[in-house]
This record gives structure tokens, sequence and C-alpha cells, in this order.
């Protein structure tokens, strides 16, 4: 009877993740979404705490100390954690965890994988080993995938924080592959002679080397895909977890996981003109030299605008596009990014905000900043919506966004972004720049944009500059 429970809860785990991943492609629902999707793998979690009885011994688990301690311990680091964090260390934060969801399909594999030469070490037939090797296949397959993930995961949580730095050397991509096909071949040779388990040790070794050598290159505005290519991996190793330990909840997660990650990298190298094939090999977007070289050291003098003069054009506007960047999150500036919205929709002005993809350091990070300011979905524009609408747009605020809007991407074919898709912001009548200073983006490279006609830059802290535009635009 306690078996047919524990398979409704997975059912209901199941039904709950796909019903909250559906509520979380609309940011209204998206924290209903996350709710229903927690009750979902609390029931699934509860479930097998109380009700999973092993096939062999018909025992229940009985080390309920050990499991409500880890439960308890993990609950309150991530609750503590999320509360803390800024949006700035967002993307980090992400990585941290993605890592962490890494690192136990690894754990898994090896605790699964002791079991397995146990129980060869009490019947060694042929028989009996050909029975064992799907199991020993799955098991390789999440130790590899689990430790890539793990590894390159900490190298991007170390670069997004600054205490990592971009490193490459000649043959890097070369070196990665022969790692990557050593430890593939390792892990086929294993499965059909499961005896010898030191090698799974060798694997172990060999995909953390593969997945810090993965990740170490690659830089600039490349990280978000990295990090969405990364859940990915964590997604299909905890899928491997589920075969394991049929597990049917594990592995719908692990599988839904994997499959959204895998849909959202491809989507980000179309916008951001990569090939999945690059992103595999690891060989774009990290080498500062070459980053360095794009675009000429200097395109011209670049004019400024000051704080009147901008309050009085968005004053009078009749549409004012608004791209936000990483520079809006470094200053925590979208409350009253929100303010200034409002106060120029009372006014009378149709005011947008137009979302690059890959703007920010993760998937969605635009998205997720100013869903966290209460700004509406219905005013966030997609790259491609919001190119339709830049030419009928009087104003284009942009606020810390670099490389999105950098033209090199479309007339440089020596800059490292020449390719990418970016917000057409030039087709507006007036465009203006707030950064703290010239300095060029995460890319590495100087902005065109700056220099161009339509183009005034308004120089200061995102936060302390929008302060002061919202108080002259009332006074205005």
């Amino acid at each position: 009877m306690s078996q047919h429970i524990l398979t409704l809860c997975y059912l209901i785990g199941s039904v709950t993740f796909i019903v909250g991943l559906k509520m979380l492609s609309n940011p209204a629902a998206a924290r209903k979404g996350n709710w229903v999707a927690a009750a979902g793998m609390s029931i699934a979690i509860l479930g097998t705490i109380f009700l999973y009885k092993d096939s062999k011994t018909g025992a229940y688990l009985h080390n309920y100390a050990w499991i409500f301690g880890g439960l308890i311990i993990g609950g309150i680091i991530g609750t503590l954690s999320a509360k803390k964090v800024q949006m700035t260390a967002m993307p980090e934060m992400v990585s941290l965890f993605n890592g962490m969801g890494g690192a136990c399909a690894a754990l898994i594999s090896l605790v699964e994988f002791d079991h397995v030469s146990k129980a060869i070490a009490e019947n060694n037939s042929e028989a009996f080993i050909a029975f064992l090797q799907p199991k020993v296949l799955i098991i390789v397959l999440g130790l590899i995938i689990g430790s890539v993930s793990f590894a390159g995961s900490m190298i991007a949580w170390g670069k997004l924080n600054g205490k990592v730095k971009d490193f490459s050397f000649k043959g890097q991509n070369i070196l990665n592959l022969i790692f990557l096909a050593i430890a593939i071949g390792a892990a086929g040779y294993l499965v059909y002679v499961p005896e010898y388990h030191t090698l799974l040790y060798v694997i172990l070794v060999l995909s953390l080397l593969y997945g810090v050598l993965f990740v170490l290159p690659i830089g600039g505005a490349d990280m978000p895909v990295v990090i969405s290519l990364l859940n990915s991996f964590t997604g299909v190793a905890a899928a491997c977890g589920g075969f394991l330990y049929d597990n049917k909840v594990m592995l719908t997660g692990g599988i839904l996981v994997g499959a959204a990650g895998t849909l959202l990298t491809i989507l980000m190298c179309k916008a951001m003109n990569r090939s999945l094939k690059n992103v595999l090999i690891g060989s774009f977007g990290g080498n500062t030299a070459t980053a360095a070289s794009g675009g000429s050291s200097s395109q011209g003098v670049h004019k400024e605008i000051s704080l009147s003069d901008t309050a009085m054009i968005m004053s009078y506007a009749n549409k004012v596009m608004i791209v936000p960047g990483y520079g809006l999150a470094v200053a925590q500036a979208q409350h009253i990014c929100h303010e200034l919205e409002k106060i120029l929709t009372e006014k009378g002005v149709e005011v947008k905000y137009a979302i690059h993809p890959v703007a920010g350091r993760m998937p969605g990070h635009m998205n997720v900043l100013l869903a966290e300011a209460d700004v509406s979905y219905d005013n966030l524009l997609e790259m491609e919506q919001a190119n339709e609408e830049f030419s009928t747009t009087d104003v284009v605020l942009i606020l810390g966004a670099n490389d999105v809007v950098n033209p090199a991407a479309k007339s440089d074919p020596a800059s490292p972004i020449y390719g990418m898709p970016i917000l057409d912001v030039e087709l507006a009548k007036t465009v203006v720049v707030n950064k703290r200073s010239m300095k060029p983006g995460y890319a590495g490279i100087e902005n065109e944009l700056f220099f161009r006609p339509k183009t005034s830059m308004l120089f200061g802290d995102a936060k302390k500059v929008l302060q002061d535009l919202c108080a002259e635009i009332k006074n205005a």
C-alpha cells in the first residue's frame, strides 16, 4: 500500500514540476509557479523519507537524524543566501547552486558504483556483470556530466565575482578535447569491464579538469550562454540519478531542467551569433587580447548632455525606450528606474523597456531585475519587438548596457562580437547613454555608438543620475 502512495507522491511531484515550469514563462505567475513546484518537491521528498522501502530487504529508511539534519542545515543555508544576495550577485549565486547540483549527481554516481563493486565482488559471473552493465553506463554518464557541471560552475562563479580571471593558452581546445575523449574512452571500457573500479577515479579527475578548462577561457558577453549550458548539464546528470534509483520525480525534474537549459542555450547562441559547437569546445569569447583588438582605439569625440537637457527632452517626448544593462544592476537602480517610468507616464509619455537576451550576466537577468521593482511585464519588449519600435521612439535611455547596443556587431568584421544581433537604438531620434566613464563593456571593446551624431553621454552612477533625473522632470 505504501508503495502505491509513494508512486502517487512522485506523480504529483512530476506534474507540479511541469505546471510550475509552465507558470515560470509568465512573470505574473512565476512566483506561484515556484511555490507549486516547491510543494510538489516537498511531497516527493517526504514520501521518499517515510514510504520508500528497499526492494531486497523490505526495510524502510531509518536514519532520520542524518536526513533531517541535512535538510535543515541545507534549508537554512539556502534561505539565508537567497535573502542576503544582491541582484548584482544573482548570476554567481545561480552558478554556485547549479554547481552543487552537479556535485550531488557526481557523488550519487560514486556511491552507486561502490555498491556495484561490492556486488561484483560477491558474484563475479559473466552473466551478472552483463546484467550490471546498463547501470554502470548510467553511473559513468552521471559522473562525467555532473563533474563537468560542478567544476565548470565553480569557475563561472569565480569569474563572475572577479576572483578568477580569463585564462587561455595555445592548443587549449585540443587539450580539452583530449581530456574529454580519454574520459569517455575510459568510461566505455569501464562499462564493459566494471571490475577495474580505479578507472572511475581517473574519469572523475579528467572530468573535473575538463570542466575547469572548458570555462576558464570564456569571458565577455558569453557567460550567460555558459551558465545556461551548465544548467542543462546538471539537469541531465540529475536525470541519470533518477534512472539509477528508478525515481520518477527525479527523472522528470532532471529531464525538464536538461531540456529547458538546452533549448535556452540554443536560443542564447542564436542571440549571440554563436554555434553550439563553439560552446561545447569552449572556443569563444575568452581571449582578452583578441577582444581588445576589435574596433579602432579611437572612434572620434563624444558629446555630453546635462541632466536638465535630458529631463527636458524626455518630458516632451511621445515615446521613451529604456535599455537596461549590468550597470543598472550594479547601481541597484531598478526601483528608481521604475519611478522614472511612472513619472514620465503621468506626463503622458509612453515608456517601454528593450531587453536584449544576453544583457547582464545570466539568462533573464534584466527581466528578474525589473520584476523585483514591479515593472509591468507588458512594458518589457524582447529584442525583435524593440527593434521594430525604435524608429518611432523619440528618446532611448541606455542604463549601463554596452555590448548589446554596439554597432560594431554589424559594421566591423574584426570585432569579436561581429554578427551578434543587437538592439538597433540608432533608429531612435535621440540616444542618451548613462555610464560611469568611457571604459569599454564586459567584452572589452570600444563602443562605436558613443561617437555617433545622435548619441549623447550622461555620466555618473545610474542610481544617482536617475534620482536627479526624476527630480528634474517633476520640476519641468
